[in-house]
């Protein structure tokens, strides 16, 4: 099984990205997640479409494509989804219908973390919408919001809370299952 990770911020040190790469860590024998982000991908133009899908955007799909499922790990900006995420998934839904091509019945998680108090509970509920204008098939016994991010992880990125490790062992678990389930 094959599941690809996709990081919804840019930043180096990203929480988000440090969240996935623990949970690749934690994904059984015969499961492979495949950690990517957004990187390369420009804002998108109309204009810029018209002269072809960026080689970026292309490189992704294709990955999505070949995956088993697709895992999100989505940063809170301002209560809601970053510009870089909801730019990403539009750059992906383009041409017009390729949203639902891509990502129809395409098992998908959610995680998410944040220096802030309430986790992403916010930006999670948004790209619901998102996600089921896609159709995918979302799993909705598990969602994994992390507080205080700034507490969870070392200064190199570390997952150093156990009960946060715990959590998301639980929710690596759970979401295999989930696309084991779908996939036989």
């Amino acid at each position: 099984m094959k599941i690809i990770a996709l990081s919804g911020a840019l930043r180096r040190a990203s929480y988000n990205t440090a969240l996935l790469r623990a949970a690749a860590g934690m994904a059984p024998a015969g499961v492979s997640i495949e950690l990517r982000t957004l990187h390369g991908i420009p804002l998108y133009d109309g204009d810029v479409e018209a002269q072809g899908i960026p080689e970026a955007v292309t490189t992704l799909r294709e990955a999505i494509r070949a995956a088993d499922a697709l895992l999100i790990g989505t940063p809170e900006y301002n209560n809601g989804i970053p510009g870089v995420l909801k730019n990403g998934l539009d750059w992906l839904s383009r041409p017009s219908g390729e949203g639902t091509k891509l990502f129809g019945g395409k098992p998908t998680g959610l995680v998410g973390a944040t220096p802030g108090g309430f986790g992403t509970v916010q930006s999670q509920d948004a790209l619901l919408s998102v996600l089921r204008a896609f159709g995918c098939d979302f799993w909705m016994a598990g969602r994994l919001m992390v507080s205080r991010a700034g507490t969870v992880f070392d200064a190199d990125g570390h997952l150093v809370d156990d009960r946060v490790r715990e959590q998301l062992g639980q929710f690596v678990q759970g979401f295999v299952g989930f696309v084991g389930r779908r996939s036989s």
